[in-house]
Formats: structure tokens, sequence, C-alpha cells
């Protein structure tokens, strides 16, 4: 008869603790759907500025790839950073690389209350090749 009501007592007492976990992990989900976002749009950001015919091209299409993608995800818009690199021994830089650097400030603040940062700056970077038999200035 003493153990009456433990177990009202224990759920009582582990309600919380489990609803906070809970809320890790959906603070955690969100972190790690973010960061793929991110690379997904570094991916479509480097994809676009390789079939441009130059660099300044190359990199206005890369931001507005990079803007697609992202465009409910970032607090302030994506920033894009693209450099393009010559292949060795090669002319110009067809045959090089170009690569794709994609920064996004996502809003963390539904779940800050637990102690996470209310926005958490995710970055990520792609590669692609460059045509080896298109001019590329």
């Amino acid at each position: 008869m003493r153990e009456r009501g433990s177990m009202t007592t224990e759920a009582v007492l582990l309600a919380p603790v489990f609803l906070v976990f809970m809320l890790f992990l959906v603070a955690a989900g969100r972190i790690v759907e973010a960061h793929g976002e991110v690379a997904g749009a570094a991916r479509d950001a480097v994809r676009a500025a390789s079939v441009q015919r130059d660099q300044a091209q190359g990199q206005a299409a890369a931001e507005q790839a990079a803007q697609a993608a992202l465009q409910d995800s970032c607090a302030n818009g994506p920033r894009v950073e693209v450099e393009f690199q010559a292949a060795e021994g090669g002319e110009g830089l067809a045959g090089g690389l170009a690569e794709a650097a994609v920064t996004c400030t996502i809003d963390l603040s539904v779940v800050s209350f637990l102690g996470i940062e209310p926005q958490k700056e995710m970055s990520a970077s792609a590669v692609a090749p460059l045509e080896q038999f298109r001019r590329m200035k």
C-alpha cells in the first residue's frame, strides 16, 4: 500500500525531462536539415557558375542559384563566393575548377530557450570542373 501514487509521481517528474529531450532532438534535426540545405545550395551554385562564359556571369549565376535554393532558410540571404582556378599547363580557365562557398545565417529562435544560439551561421562549399574545350574568360 505504500507505493500508491508512485506512478503518477514518476510521470510528473519524468514528463518535463522527456519534453526537453524531444525539443533537443527537434533542434538537432533543424541544424542538420539547414546544413543539408546550405550544402545543396553550394552544389547548385557551383554548377550554375561552371557553365557560364566568364567569371562575372559565373558569380551572378551562382548567387541566383543559391538564392533560389535558400529562399526561405536564410535570415539575410546567402553570401556566395566563387573562385575559378586554371588547369595546370592549360590556357585560360578551360579544364580548371570552379569552387563556390555559400554561407547562410539560420534562425533557431524557436528553440533558443534550450540554451541554443538564436541564430547560427552555416557554410558549405562545392567544387565542379570547368569544361575542357570551352573558352572562359
